[in-house]
């Protein structure tokens, strides 16, 4: 089912609703439900969707440690598509995560075509935008990382092309470059946990990025010295690649464990989850990995002013963080709305906000206030609130913000120009 989502398109068409069925992703409506903070992209439903978010959830609520990764490709200027994911990550870090984020210069380069130094002034823009939002940790550049590249060479080991068929839909007329920066994609994702210690890690990325993820997740495995399972009756604890000293290793770390050809077995009153932990440090002693699976959010697409995805490859779909008063003035008083085709229709029969750009930058980002966006969805539909008005008012908020944004880069630039 590769055809059904490409984390490289600048138009996705696949819905998250049919990624969850196809896919096995989980909804996030239970998860929301376990913090009396929530976000904004938590409360209106902007994530929808998960992969083992629950150890996350776990360990903020638990106070234990926990990392969040996630990478941005320095193909273009940023611009209000990318802040959701900003904003994501800014959020898991004030809840006590470890920041990363990757600088995916070696996939703009294989996949787009950029110089490393159009990379390096792309990366500078999301860079301050990411500082200006509060970010504190590591950012790397891809091809500056030398122990990430080491584990992206690790991580191609476990791949071979069949994987890269099924997951990417990649056929004889794919370019090795393409195929490698894959392998570095899984090394992002992994490498929180090479860099900063074994902790569940989480990735917020928009829904067409999954890929990535369910073949991390599948590396991550395969990479796996030992398998641990609860059986119920007992633990049993299977040597994958485990040489026989780890083995060994392993059996001594348990009182009245049973060692076996290739496996061990523990009586019932281990703790499964606690059993695992141990098993991944002596994974690392013995040369492994031991990394644990690594999670995810889905957040749905911000609609672009045109209809459809933001995309930079429609630049009047969105607006840049840099663009002249002017250009958001045309963009936001010429955007596609769900008002109707009159202003008589309008009156009669009500706007449909969820269809209408204005309403959705809103809804994700220019409305902090739940009350006040409810009114404004409510007047939309009782044809109380009419398109011109609205966009107004959206307009003021849009350059309040983008005052108020320009400032805080402003603010960040000599840590920019550290990096």
């Amino acid at each position: 089912m590769a055809e059904d989502i490409n984390p490289w398109s600048s138009t996705p068409k696949v819905s998250i609703e049919k990624l969850i069925e196809n896919f096995g992703i989980d909804h996030f409506e239970p998860q929301k439900a376990r913090f009396s903070d929530a976000p904004v992209f938590m409360r209106r439903n902007i994530v929808q969707g998960h992969r083992g978010y629950d150890q996350i959830a776990d360990a903020i609520i638990g106070k234990k440690p926990f990392h969040v990764l996630t990478g941005f490709m320095p193909s273009g200027h940023p611009h209000l598509g990318h802040l959701m994911v900003m904003k994501e990550v800014v959020w898991h870090i004030k809840h006590g995560g470890d920041g990363f984020i990757s600088i995916a210069d070696r996939e703009a380069h294989a996949v787009r075509g950029l110089s490393w130094e159009k990379c390096d002034e792309y990366a500078r823009e999301y860079i301050s935008c990411l500082y200006a939002m509060g970010f504190e940790g590591e950012i790397y550049a891809q091809r500056k990382n030398n122990a990430l590249k080491d584990l992206a060479f690790e991580a191609a080991c476990k791949i071979n092309f069949s994987n890269l068929s099924a997951i990417y839909g990649f056929g004889p007329e794919t370019e090795l470059a393409h195929a490698v920066s894959v392998s570095m994609q899984v090394a992002d994702i992994l490498y929180p946990q090479l860099a900063a210690g074994i902790a569940p890690t989480v990735v917020p990325v928009g829904i067409d990025q999954d890929p990535h993820i369910r073949l991390t997740r599948d590396v991550a495995n395969a990479l796996r010295l030992f398998l641990v399972e609860d059986r119920g009756t007992h633990i049993s604890i299977r040597a994958k690649t485990a040489s026989a000293e780890a083995i060994a290793a392993v059996a001594k770390a348990f009182p009245g464990a049973k060692k076996y050809e290739g496996h061990i077995d523990l009586p019932a009153g281990y703790n499964a989850a606690e059993v695992d932990g141990i098993v991944r440090g002596i994974e690392q002693q013995f040369g492994g990995f031991g990394f644990m699976l690594p999670s995810s959010t889905y957040h749905s697409f911000l609609m672009g002013f045109q209809g459809g995805k933001m995309s930079s490859s429609v630049p009047d779909s969105l607006i840049w963080f840099d663009d002249a008063d002017q250009d958001v003035k045309k963009k936001i008083m010429g955007a596609v709305t769900g008002g109707r085709q009159t202003l008589e229709e309008q009156k009669k029969f009500g706007g449909e906000p969820d269809k209408c750009a204005i309403y959705q930058l809103n809804k994700f980002h220019m409305q902090e206030d739940d009350t006040e966006l409810k009114m404004m969805c409510e007047a939309c539909k009782a044809g109380e609130l009419m398109c011109g008005t609205c966009k107004k008012e959206t307009l003021e908020r849009v350059r309040a913000f983008l005052a108020d944004f320009k400032e805080k880069r402003d603010e960040v630039a000599h840590k920019v120009a550290e990096w």
